[in-house]
């Protein structure tokens, strides 16, 4: 049985507010968008007694055996799901891990969407979107790969046919915890977008937004801050924002051309750390 191909694409948050907490959890709201940058997920049915997960790439050498993949498949085992049928999973990572970029659990999303579209499992959308959550808050997301609009209530809102940017990623080398970020959130913000609208992914609206997490990872981080100052002060992006708890930047461009310089730019002030550019899907 040959694998079957499955692109696992990167997350990037838009605008992201921090609207409350509730237990260990904090609420948040976020207008989420995905872009080209992904990575490749090969699958297929096998012959053994486990599953067999393995990772490739630039950025795979940081993931433990307990990781979402392994955390997705040993809850369908769980419940049953699988059939007792196992599976060998390659993937080549491409996206920057601890970077707000999602790819972990992006990858257990696309795995989990293809077991169901393939009707390797069968359940109602009512219980994949609950396993997507048992899994990572973000996993759901990932079950679209479209422009979101997450609200604060946890409603989600899909959008298509809107502008796409070509974007700038940028990632030093370091990462962040996002657990120790979120930590150090002391106060919340006003829901902005519990009533969605297509008109929330247009520029002027867009430019007006932030990431609420952003001045936290900012103050801890003076070198991010100081990437961030480069960017906007040289690269002329329409604007610059940090995805998720960081530590990856993501600087907006209307054309291809302007990105590319940027990134050029960008190289030549710095050399070691790592950047692309992609496109909004």
């Amino acid at each position: 049985m040959s694998f079957y191909k499955i692109k696992s694409y990167a997350k990037i948050n838009l605008a992201l507010n921090i609207t409350g907490k509730s237990s260990s959890l904090h609420k948040i709201e976020s207008l989420v968008g995905f872009v080209s940058l992904h990575d490749e997920i090969l699958i297929k049915k096998i012959k053994s007694n486990n599953h067999k997960i393995s990772f490739t790439g630039k950025f795979s050498s940081n993931i433990g055996k307990s990781n979402t993949v392994s955390k997705l498949l040993k809850l369908l085992d769980k419940k049953k799901l699988l059939n007792d049928k196992k599976y060998e999973i390659k993937i080549n990572k491409k996206i920057p891990t601890k970077a707000g970029l999602g790819g972990g659990s992006m990858n257990a999303a696309n795995i989990l969407r293809y077991f169901s579209k393939k009707k390797i499992i069968k359940i109602t959308k009512k219980k994949l979107i609950f396993i997507s959550k048992l899994i990572g808050s973000d996993v759901i997301l990932g079950l679209y790969s479209k422009n979101l609009i997450l609200t604060s209530k946890n409603k989600i809102k899909k959008y298509s046919n809107y502008k796409k940017f070509y974007t700038l990623i940028v990632k030093p080398n370091f990462g962040c915890s996002t657990r120790y970020i979120y930590s150090q959130v002391k106060k919340f913000d006003n829901p902005k977008f519990n009533y969605p609208d297509k008109k929330m992914f247009y520029l002027d609206y867009l430019k007006k937004m932030n990431n609420s997490l952003e001045p936290i990872v900012l103050k801890k981080y003076s070198k991010l801050r100081s990437i961030k100052l480069f960017i906007e002060n040289f690269t002329k992006p329409i604007f610059v924002r940090m995805t998720g708890s960081g530590s990856a930047l993501v600087a907006y461009f209307q054309s291809k051309e302007r990105c590319e310089i940027a990134k050029k730019q960008f190289n030549k002030k710095y050399k070691n750390y790592w950047c692309i550019c992609s496109k909004t899907i």
